[in-house]
């Protein structure tokens, strides 16, 4: 479609197709017929104004306002990777020797070359899983939206897959992760996301084919190396080809590298680069992740797919991939689009296809279009030692990043580790129950809000912020009594003090009286979120001052709303 297609054509061709569509079966739209495993159907994508390219994605997208709604999310990043307890990537670095997990393991489970990370998944029983008590602690904490990961680097299938073996209905917790986060989402009212990690299988799992460096088992492959469907034999895999959960020898370091050191290095330099790019000799592997991701758009239907890569996964795959989920979608709503993707660094030109994602960091300044941040309050797999540690995020910090956030026109989606088990830990659930009190004072201006003039004023608007690890502002950051953040809702303003002042009169200079973005309006009433009873102020050229009371709602934030300005 061409960049230059205006919108009200879009939407009558989005409407036509939408029809044409509606008459048919949901499998019969997505041209999924379920073949055998190993024979797979040529790649389909659903009839729809959307075609698989930059410029019809970028023409034809818009976020739907439910999203820019919402404005904060919790997310499971649960796989059998959480069940070791030893954080994030895992399923790499217990093949990784000198690597503390890979210690772990050895010292845990058995060397790699014995016990791989097939053996893992095994282990995944998720026995202790209550995933309705989870959402309604979720949904008590504010969360409108939840992601569910669907699949990780580890390439293992939380959902009921029909092109990949390697799944959690078939291993492990013998159960549908996906279907069942998803039934308890929608029985709360609660939008339903999906993660999708698992382009970067192909490289990224490429250690298992891998050795140690040194030591007495220096040279001797590990399982991935050696493992063949015939092997399984008598076996609890029987029937299960390890070829397809490791993804086939794609990089293979080759023999005779020495000094566990020498080893990390070849695979930093070969395997562990991050690209988007498909395996050049392996297309199987691009069509098979083609297919899976279309059978997990269809079968459950996500409100949200994330995407963790940089733009789309697998070139022309990923645009494919989306372009069939749009279609879809607009087939079920009737020519509206009410779905969301997201990618990660987006260039300008394809900014507008999606909706981007920032990992670990913010945006530094208002975004014209919704987007959103994903974090976590710990690693993302499940890490005891964090937890023993006290090393989560605390409340007061969680809460000034979506205050951030949200000021910027920006969603928060913010990660609670799992354990292996099911269950998350006590410092978890006194987290989430801060963040419900927190939520059920302040959410006023949070949620439906959207950005004012300014984001906001005090010294962190003030030169260049820290920069994040994986694009825009790092996420955590100290804040003083003189930050202040802005959204608006309604006929309201909304002022949250992103530290509690430590004197009764604080003055908001964006809002004096010959203030720029208050165009000579007059504050007309002002009052304290959470308490009750008239405040007394000011405005004035200085700006608006406000007495506080003696005692306010909290221990941290302050939240003012404000009438007359809007």
């Amino acid at each position: 479609m061409s960049r230059h297609l205006s919108r009200r054509e879009f939407v009558r061709r989005a409407a036509a197709a939408a029809g044409a569509a509606a008459a048919a079966p949901l499998w019969a739209r997505s041209a999924i017929a379920a073949p055998a495993a190993r024979q797979l159907p040529p790649r389909r994508i659903a009839s729809g104004p959307f075609q698989p390219t930059w410029d019809s994605l970028t023409a034809g997208y818009r976020c739907p306002d439910w999203f820019r709604d919402a404005k904060f999310g919790i997310w499971a990043h649960w796989s059998a990777q959480c069940v070791p307890e030893q954080g994030d990537w895992y399923g790499r670095k217990m093949y990784l020797q000198g690597d503390p997990s890979y210690e772990y393991h050895v010292k845990t489970y058995g060397h790699p070359s014995k016990v791989g990370f097939m053996e893992i998944d095994r282990q995944w029983t998720a026995d202790r899983w209550d995933p309705d008590a989870l959402m309604d602690r979720y949904q008590r904490a504010g969360a409108k939206y939840f992601f569910a990961l669907a699949n990780h680097h580890d390439n293992f299938d939380n959902f009921d897959s029909t092109y990949h073996a390697w799944n959690s209905v078939r291993i492990g917790p013998k159960k549908d992760i996906i279907g069942t986060w998803a039934k308890a989402a929608r029985d709360r009212g609660i939008k339903f996301g999906v993660s999708n990690h698992s382009a970067h299988a192909w490289h990224w799992f490429q250690v298992a084919y891998g050795y140690d460096g040194e030591g007495p088992l220096a040279g001797v492959r590990y399982d991935a190396y050696r493992l063949r469907k015939a092997d399984g034999k008598g076996t609890w895999w029987e029937g299960l080809d390890p070829q397809e959960l490791y993804t086939g020898r794609n990089i293979v370091i080759p023999d005779g590298i020495t000094g566990a050191r020498a080893v990390l290095d070849w695979h930093d330099k070969h395997d562990g680069q991050w690209t988007e790019a498909p395996p050049p000799d392996n297309q199987a592997f691009v069509d098979r992740w083609f297919l899976r991701c279309q059978e997990l758009m269809d079968k459950y239907q996500p409100d949200v797919v994330y995407f963790d890569d940089t733009e789309l996964p697998l070139g022309q795959a990923g645009l494919d991939a989306v372009a069939h989920f749009y279609n879809s979608s607009m087939a079920r709503h009737g020519g509206a689009l009410d779905v969301v993707v997201t990618g990660k660094k987006m260039t300008a030109a394809h900014r507008a296809a999606v909706v981007e994602d920032i990992e670990r960091g913010v945006a530094t300044e208002i975004r014209p279009a919704p987007w959103q941040t994903d974090t976590c309050i710990g690693d993302w797999h499940y890490s005891r030692a964090i937890a023993e540690e006290n090393r989560y995020k605390t409340v007061p910090q969680v809460v000034d990043m979506l205050l951030d956030i949200v000021s910027k026109n920006g969603n928060l989606m913010l990660s609670i580790p799992v354990r292996g088990n099911g269950t998350i830990d006590e410092r978890e659930i006194a987290f989430l129950d801060e963040l419900t009190t927190w939520m059920r004072v302040n959410g006023e201006g949070i949620f439906g809000s959207r950005p004012w003039q300014v984001y906001g004023e005090g010294p962190s608007t003030e030169g260049a912020p820290e920069a994040g690890r994986f694009g825009g502002a790092r996420d955590v950051r100290a804040y003083t009594t003189r930050d202040v953040r802005f959204t608006t809702r309604g006929d309201a303003l909304y002022a949250y003090l992103l530290a509690k002042p430590s004197e009764p009169r604080v003055t908001i200079a964006s809002l004096a009286a010959t203030s720029p973005h208050t165009s000579g309006r007059k504050v007309e009433d002002v009052s304290l979120l959470g308490a009750d009873g008239k405040l007394q102020w000011t405005q004035d050229a200085s700006g608006l001052t406000v007495q506080l009371p003696d005692v306010t709602p909290g221990d941290h934030t302050v939240a003012l709303q404000i009438k007359g300005l809007l």
